[in-house]
């Protein structure tokens, strides 16, 4: 038996102060958030009680500017993740503060070099960190912009929840910082891949030679990623063990932080997700 689309409410009246193709546009964006954050044209216009060419227009407008993403390989519209910076934007006024226990535990836990990132336009921006207790200790730079995002255990943390097409936009050019960095866009998916695999992410000496880097995402309460967690160590101290341990507990980190969001934890397991990168289209992008 097929699936029958139900109509949705009628269109709101628009008042005198109001832009329609405005009204217009956020109420297809409202109705893709409401029906799970995908859906196909035809029933957005069922939903929306919106003709199929006047949504089709909106909908191309709407992926120019990022709002609206297309799911490739099907004829499904996504959110994009500039819609998603709306809310991340305001989250991220009270997202340092509410960061900054976990951020110092894992420092002291693991004695290595801590950050808390978020992608901020086409750049990630690390919001906090705090310097390694060891003698011998990275130097990852200062709070601030980078545009690193495909290099860094931070990064690739949050761009593997993204659709193909936002990471390759994100990604730009993919310039080599190190002889290390996966400039190849098919490969850097397929890293984007294990990273939604084991639910964690990796930097081997890709954005600085020298250091490796173990990232993890953090969601908010209705799932979607906001920022990310890394732990920065020299190679010197990067045997297996090591790498382990602070895996595990940037992973901890991540998931105790994600918590205090009210996220369920159910998609941060390692293994929770195996399909493709382009099947989540679920990252804030400020």
């Amino acid at each position: 038996m097929n699936a029958k689309i139900l109509p949705g409410p009628a269109p709101r009246p628009a008042d005198r102060q109001s832009i329609q193709s405005v009204d217009r546009a956020l109420l297809l964006l409202e109705t893709i958030a409401e029906v799970g954050g995908e859906a196909t044209l035809t029933e957005l216009s069922v939903r929306t009680g919106l003709n199929i060419s006047t949504c089709h227009h909106l909908l191309a407008t709407l992926i120019r500017r990022g709002f609206v993403a297309k799911v490739q390989g099907r004829r499904h519209y996504a959110l994009g993740g500039r819609i998603l910076s709306l809310g991340h934007a305001c989250m991220q006024v009270d997202l340092p503060r509410r960061a900054e226990p976990f951020i110092d535990r894992l420092n002291r836990a693991t004695g290595e070099t801590v950050h808390l990132a978020v992608l901020q336009g086409d750049t990630i921006a690390t919001l906090i960190k705090r310097d390694g207790r060891h003698a011998v200790r990275v130097d990852t730079g200062n709070v601030g912009q980078s545009d690193a995002v495909h290099a860094t255990a931070t990064g690739k943390a949050m761009l593997a929840w993204l659709p193909e097409d936002e990471i390759r936009r994100l990604a730009g050019e993919m310039r080599a910082f190190t002889q290390h960095t996966i400039t190849d866009f098919a490969a850097f998916v397929e890293e984007l891949r294990q990273v939604r695999r084991s639910g964690y992410a990796m930097d081997r000496e890709e954005f600085q030679p020298g250091v490796v880097c173990v990232g993890a995402a953090v969601r908010d309460y209705a799932g979607a990623v906001v920022a990310a967690i890394s732990a920065s160590m020299p190679t010197m101290r990067a045997n297996d063990e090591h790498i382990a341990m602070v895996r595990d507990a940037v992973i901890a980190a991540a998931r105790e932080l994600s918590a205090a969001f009210g996220e369920t934890q159910t998609q941060t397991k390692p293994g929770a997700a195996e399909s493709p990168a382009t099947d989540a289209p679920d990252v804030a992008i400020a």
